[in-house]
């Protein structure tokens, strides 16, 4: 069985690429049959843009792309999630815990936090609740997630931020090194700045304390410091790997085959990386499969690859979640 249990809706900031990306994920299911060049196609390209930007990410006409998508690949079981930092309901969490305030990074991730902090956890919580039941009929399990930031001593507001809400999993991430989020491309020339030997030993201790929290389900990627390819020499990390793979063993937290880095980023490698996830299997950690796809047409991306390797490498079964609980099924 294959499932994706790391799929957003939409991300910002919001660029020409983001509209190149949405249109061209449009046509994938709603082909734009003028001509491409003439005034007619650009005409209808405008008008399909229109209506996404106007209808949402939380519109059911986008969110059927999605099930349109997992059919196609066999999905039996999707999870939707979207980053916390797109809620305004979180803007003093985020704003306590990342560099909102420094000259360079905090000014430049100030303006990010506020070109992607645009709507409101009810509305995404509403929209995926909704629509369950019509999935269900389809034959593809939808699931309700959220993709939540975790900042080392910032358990108590990222409860508070959780409660109420009736989710099927919570994934915890890792986006930020004390306060510099690393995967902003505007701000990756600080990792010559800095020691990387530090930066990933910050980075995996942060991992250890987001696993042995108890608010999460499964840890997401867990070594995407590498999402530019600054990483000392693989060897070095060998016993930080192993440290993680024994935490989350012993809290019994899952994790991700997560494509992400391989298909949208530089490093061009999974997570976690073949070692990395070799040091993981021996220690018995589980795994869900994802995609970290942000548009329709990413959904389930490697999936076929992601189960095969699994499989090779002896792991039969992979984490499914309903209701905060823990489901293992087989990987056949």
């Amino acid at each position: 069985m294959k499932v994706d249990y790391h799929i957003h809706l939409e991300e910002g900031p919001y660029s020409l690429s983001f509209v190149e990306k949405t249109i061209k994920a449009i046509d994938s299911y709603e082909p734009i049959h003028e001509k491409q060049g003439t005034k007619e196609w650009l005409m209808k390209t405008v008008d399909l843009m229109s209506k996404r930007l106007e209808t949402t990410e939380y519109s059911k006409w986008w969110l059927d792309f999605y099930l349109e998508e997992a059919l196609k690949k066999g999905i039996k079981e999707v999870g939707i999630v979207d980053h916390l930092y797109r809620f305004k309901e979180t803007r003093s969490y985020f704003t306590k815990y990342m560099d909102v305030t420094s000259n360079e990074i905090g000014i430049k991730q100030a303006k990010w936090l506020d070109q992607v902090m645009v709507r409101n956890l009810n509305e995404f919580v509403e929209l995926i609740t909704s629509q369950k039941a019509a999935w269900a009929e389809k034959g593809v399990k939808l699931k309700l997630g959220i993709e939540a930031d975790y900042f080392s001593g910032g358990e108590e507001e990222l409860t508070s931020l959780l409660d109420g809400y009736d989710f099927d999993y919570v994934i915890g991430s890792v986006h930020f090194n004390q306060g510099w989020g690393f995967d902003n491309p505007k701000l990756k020339h600080h990792f010559e700045k800095n020691d990387l030997h530090a930066l990933y030993q910050n980075h995996f201790a942060t991992v250890k304390n987001a696993a042995s929290s108890g608010l999460f389900d499964f840890i997401a990627h867990l070594d995407n410091l590498k999402v530019f390819n600054y990483r000392p020499d693989e060897s070095r990390l060998f016993n930080m790997y192993q440290d993680v793979a024994e935490t989350l063993a012993h809290y019994d937290i899952a994790t991700e085959v997560n494509p992400g880095l391989y298909y949208r980023y530089p490093v061009k490698e999974m997570c976690p990386s073949s070692t990395f996830l070799d040091i993981l299997i021996s220690e018995g950690v589980k795994f869900t499969m994802s995609s970290d796809s942000h548009y329709p047409n990413d959904l389930g991306i490697y999936s076929d690859r992601i189960k095969a390797m699994l499989l090779e490498k002896g792991v039969s079964e992979i984490a499914t979640f309903d209701k905060r609980k823990r489901n293992m099924q087989s990987l056949l």
